[in-house]
């Protein structure tokens, strides 16, 4: 064929992602489901022979003398025609094709891409990040879940049953293995590519990191005193949960980073207002009412307070507790004697 004529007809999914090219071998093309045509389609919405492709006799002004002439598109007798863009297409039109212009026929998407087309700039491959090593895989999940036993175990009674223990471990497991594999679907959708392994390591990643700050922040806070990193402990939750969505996402969109980085700035600070609203109400900012499991008393740092300096402390409150209980004890009088 003469490379003016020379083309292809690309077959769109519904992303917009080639999954077919087919090279025109002569012009006109027939494009329909009968085996006679030149380009058979197995689609339901398609008439046996439903359009005709072909190049203009001579060329005309718009395609510059190239001596292929302007494609055109003629729709055959058919119940579904066709479009072009927006624009319908009844059984019986013709339409001349533009450079790179999408058409449907039935339920199929379809362009058509000359020689003498411009071609889009070539592209950087994105780098895919490697899967890891199965080794440090298992490895840092044993460290996950030795964490996670030992948390359990500071929370239980001595001598409690190895279920209590089980089912701290094996559920978080569960959930976490579906979390991985959900991830990988999104990006075998999106990415054609199932990468489980790559997802399940960073989400041992964050969720070990997490794990290790409920430690060790507390126990700093136990040793030193220091309230303020309770609540750097209560902020680490949404931080990494933030920062784990969005490297999941990179792997879905590689060449949204940025946008993702903004989407997940803005959840991360309408997260951290509403937690900022709830400690406020619950007047409290410094991590948790309570302590439910001390650390051993020999990692206590810092000298200890005496018992008249927390007295002390607790004397501005005394006046108020005085207000509070005499109006409580009005309160008794008053329903007293209404009922008398």
């Amino acid at each position: 064929m003469d490379g003016s004529k020379a083309a292809v007809i690309e077959v769109l999914g519904r992303d917009g992602l080639v999954r077919a090219v087919h090279r025109v071998q002569a012009w006109p093309v027939s494009i329909g489901r009968s085996p006679a045509c030149d380009l058979v389609l197995d689609d339901a919405h398609l008439a046996a022979e439903h359009a005709w492709l072909e190049l203009a006799q001579a060329p005309t002004e718009q395609s510059g003398g190239d001596g292929g002439g302007r494609p055109r598109l003629s729709l055959l007798d058919s119940l579904n025609g066709g479009w072009l863009g927006r624009r319908r297409l009844a059984a019986g039109s013709s339409v001349e094709l533009a450079p790179g212009a999408v058409f449907q026929l039935g339920a199929t998407s379809l362009r058509l891409r000359r020689a003498q087309d411009p071609l889009p700039p070539e592209r950087l491959l994105d780098r895919v990040a490697a899967p890891p090593p199965p080794g440090a895989l298992l490895g840092l999940m044993g460290v996950w879940l030795a964490l996670l036993g030992l948390d359990r175990w500071s929370g239980l009674n001595p001598g409690a049953p190895w279920v209590d223990y089980a089912a701290a471990l094996l559920l978080p497991l569960a959930l976490l293995l579906a979390w991985a594999a959900l991830w990988a679907l999104v990006t075998q959708l999106f990415q054609h590519r199932f990468p489980f392994a790559l997802h399940l390591w960073r989400a041992v990643c964050v969720v070990t990191g997490l794990q290790l700050l409920g430690f060790v922040l507390p126990g700093l806070a136990y040793s030193f005193s220091a309230r303020s990193l309770l609540a750097m402990e209560a902020l680490s939750l949404p931080v990494g949960l933030g920062l784990l969505l969005w490297w999941h996402a990179q792997l879905v969109w590689p060449r949204g980073r940025r946008a993702l980085a903004w989407v997940g700035a803005g959840l991360l600070l309408g997260s951290m207002t509403l937690l900022a609203a709830k400690r406020a109400q619950q007047q409290y900012w410094f991590g948790p009412p309570y302590i439910s499991a001390l650390p051993p008393p020999v990692l206590r740092l810092t000298a200890p307070k005496p018992p008249q300096q927390l007295l002390e402390s607790l004397r501005p409150l005394e006046a108020e507790l005085a207000r509070e209980a005499a109006k409580d004890d009005d309160a008794d009088l008053s329903e007293g004697a209404s009922e008398d």
